[in-house]
């Protein structure tokens, strides 16, 4: 809790011991009383108190106590709207919910791009999953099929798409292996020995994950 609002006026306990209990768990805590009795006031700055209502209070008045605050709040990061977990088999969510292709090769697609981080080329890919040339239309169906997926869900921004190129914005995404790459201890032990583990060419990368987990 950053902000707490008590009504000193409460008839089981008064506002100032609730704040004092608050303030003993969270010196910083950014409390802000109410009342409609002037006589509290001098309590209130021996606790040193972030804001003082008199009532009747109106929005104005909570708005402009929130924007001076004593203790600054810490700054929220956004929740990332799209996951994918690369340990294990490859898997895709928007809101924790799995995400669904009209293809399964769009998945696959979708993977190596994870994989890559970096924009690929429409020959890379196709390269990797298929081995040899495929009809630039069924290319193009899948592309197009990975794109609506995520524009209809409002992500579209997670790509970099240019021209005969496309790739995924790795810091719109939330991800076990960028995580487990950037060191941070929440995915270190996330690894498992398996990566991607329906796809063949993802084996590259698991035998480079194996030989880093290996010197850890």
């Amino acid at each position: 809790m950053d902000v707490a609002f008590i009504d000193i006026d409460m008839p089981e306990m008064d506002g100032i011991t609730l704040a004092k209990r608050l303030k003993l768990n969270n010196p910083r805590i950014n409390i802000i009383f109410a009342t409609g009795f002037r006589e509290y006031t001098g309590e209130a700055i021996d606790l040193r108190a972030s804001g003082y209502l008199m009532k009747p209070i109106t929005p104005e008045k909570v708005k402009e106590e929130l924007e001076n605050l004593r203790h600054p709040l810490p700054k929220r990061t956004a929740r990332k709207r799209v996951r994918f977990q690369c340990f294990g088999n490859f898997e895709v969510f928007i809101d924790r919910m799995p995400v669904r292709f009209r293809y399964d090769k769009t998945r696959e697609i979708l993977a190596f791009l994870v994989d890559h981080r970096a924009p690929c080329d429409n020959r890379q890919i196709i390269s990797a999953l298929w081995g040899k040339d495929v009809s630039g239309s069924y290319f193009r169906t899948l592309r197009k099929d990975l794109l609506d997926t995520f524009r209809q869900a409002g992500c579209e921004d997670i790509f970099v798409q240019q021209w005969g190129r496309l790739g995924i914005v790795p810091e719109k995404v939330s991800c076990d292996f960028y995580d487990w790459m950037a060191g941070r201890p929440e995915a270190l032990n996330a690894y498992l020995g398996k990566y991607m583990s329906q796809y063949e060419w993802a084996e590259l990368t698991n035998a480079w994950l194996e030989k880093r987990e290996s010197r850890l």
